[in-house]
């Protein structure tokens, strides 16, 4: 009697990724129920999801805006940091780079009156915020601890290319405040170079004062501060105080721009175009004088 040799059952199908089609995965999404393998799998609330559906969620979810229309961002704040990282850099390279090359070549002076001192170089208006006087140290901490004060306060509450645009902007306006209000250039003057993010500093106080009266906040103990720090101009021989005007007035330009833009799907754009013109009406102000003197 011969016996036959049972036929093997076929094995069940064992499942593979989709986007991996060469390894099992036995793990499914709990979003659209497809296998994912290790590399494709992303921790949910409840199991894994899939790399795509996460892509489609990010895709399909809006974003978390501020009430000022920038992201919500968690954690540091990067542009704060990364500006006062810039400075600290500036301020080492000024020490290690000879002849005064950068001092030289960044500062801003009113120069546009002297043609023996070249000509009117406009980048030297932002260039001139980063740097700081080496005879005095404490004019880089002190400008860099109030950038940590109000950069964790206001960073956040604007998003960081909006803060970033205020700051450079007020930087750009301290120079065209000292552009505006210190005489033109005289034979036989000395010609002194201005250095320091003092007029980004400002703009920042009046960022920060404008959006505490929007918000219904106390500003009085901000308006001590600018003033104490308006008469520390006027009182310390070698102190711009046209440059804390000119800053405290950008800043406070681009704050009413980006707090009393309407919210809406627009409301980026106005923000945009309202600092734009802010930087315009800088523009025009330095040309008014340059041309004029």
């Amino acid at each position: 009697m011969s016996y036959g040799i049972p036929a093997a059952e076929p094995s069940a199908q064992v499942p593979v990724c989709p986007r991996h089609p060469d390894r099992p995965s036995y793990v499914r999404c709990q979003r659209c129920g497809r296998p994912a393998c290790p590399d494709c799998q992303r921790a949910a609330a409840v199991g894994f999801q899939c790399v795509d559906c996460v892509n489609e969620t990010k895709r399909t979810t809006p974003a978390v805006k501020s009430v000022y229309g920038g992201a919500v961002t968690t954690g540091r704040p990067l542009v704060t940091f990364g500006i006062i990282a810039l400075c600290a850099l500036m301020y080492v390279l000024q020490w290690l780079v000879p002849d005064e090359w950068i001092y030289q070549n960044l500062a801003f002076a009113n120069i546009f009156a002297a043609p023996e001192f070249g000509q009117f170089e406009p980048w030297r208006m932002l260039t001139a915020a980063f740097l700081h006087s080496q005879g005095f140290i404490l004019h880089i901490v002190l400008n860099m601890y109030m950038l940590w004060i109000f950069g964790q306060a206001l960073e956040p509450l604007m998003g960081r290319a909006r803060f970033l645009a205020l700051y450079l902007i007020s930087a750009v306006g301290g120079s065209v405040g000292y552009l505006a209000l210190t005489p033109g250039y005289e034979p036989g003057v000395p010609l002194t170079g201005v250095v320091g993010a003092s007029g980004a500093i400002f703009g920042l106080f009046g960022a920060m004062l404008l959006v505490q009266r929007h918000r219904g906040g106390d500003t009085r103990q901000l308006w001590v501060l600018i003033a104490i720090n308006g008469v520390i101009g006027f009182v310390v021989p070698q102190i711009a105080w046209q440059a804390h005007l000119g800053g405290l007035i950008a800043g406070g330009l681009c704050a009413a721009v980006i707090a009393y833009a309407p919210r809406g799907p627009r409301q980026g754009l106005i923000q945009a175009a309202g600092l734009a013109a802010v930087l315009v009406l800088l523009i025009a102000v330095s040309w008014v004088k340059v041309t004029t003197g």
